[in-house]
């Protein structure tokens, strides 16, 4: 992005004190426009169709309409924005959640104000924010979340509309490699690694990496070969 056609985002939270912090942390970045705040995730729908924000950051608990279910009605729209979803934990159940309904990752309340701003840059450019090892986190937390088996048989069941090079890639993301080290290790260009990407998220009607690598652990793809 350029300052020419700056990101244009929305601030959701329901404290005052937290959506200004937000707004001087982020209102500094040349290439980010703050189009708009929300209170509470009620509000949201009609924001984000009259503001059409490039990208939404969203408080995860509100005391009227979470950010969960705001998500998921956001993330169903045709023309829906990305998501990164605000919280105070790590790996907390509704986080979860909010990354399964299609948000493209999370950020800590408490990130120091570069990293906020490098993560709405990441977003808007289709990339998600999540480490490899919070990533890992996430999916430890899932292990023990219980319903695995049920979960385990869905998410083989639709893996297998992949082909295998498909299926290569969708391990390869799971494990939170970038397009480049995707392409890397299975000796191909970035812009085939791009393809198979958008292929895997259209065949299996996913938002964004982050469900990719979640099905991929749900199917037991990222198992250690001993395993």
């Amino acid at each position: 992005m350029t300052s020419a056609t700056p990101i244009r985002l929305l601030l959701v939270d329901d404290d005052p004190l937290v959506r200004a912090g937000l707004t001087f942390m982020l209102g500094g970045a040349d290439d980010i426009e703050i189009v708009g705040e929300a209170s509470d995730g009620s509000q949201v729908p009609q924001a984000v169709a009259d503001l059409k924000p490039d990208v939404v950051l969203m408080d995860i608990r509100m005391p009227v309409v979470d950010g969960l279910t705001a998500t998921e009605a956001v993330r169903a729209r045709p023309d829906a924005p990305e998501v990164v979803v605000l919280t105070t934990f790590h790996a907390d159940e509704q986080v979860l959640r909010a990354l399964r309904v299609g948000a493209a990752g999370f950020v800590l309340k408490d990130t120091p104000p570069a990293e906020i701003v490098a993560a709405v840059r990441r977003v808007a450019a289709g990339d998600p924010v999540l480490s490899p090892a919070v990533t890992q986190q996430l999916i430890a937390h899932v292990a023990q979340s219980g319903g695995t088996v049920d979960r385990k048989g869905r998410a083989r069941t639709r893996l297998d509309l992949l082909a295998e090079r498909e299926r290569e890639v969708a391990v390869a993301v799971g494990r939170g490699c970038s397009n480049a080290e995707i392409a890397a290790e299975l000796y191909m260009s970035v812009p085939t690694v791009k393809t198979h990407v958008s292929r895997i998220l259209a065949k299996l009607d996913l938002n964004n990496r982050v469900q990719i690598a979640l099905l991929a652990h749900d199917a037991g793809l990222l198992d250690s070969p001993e395993g």
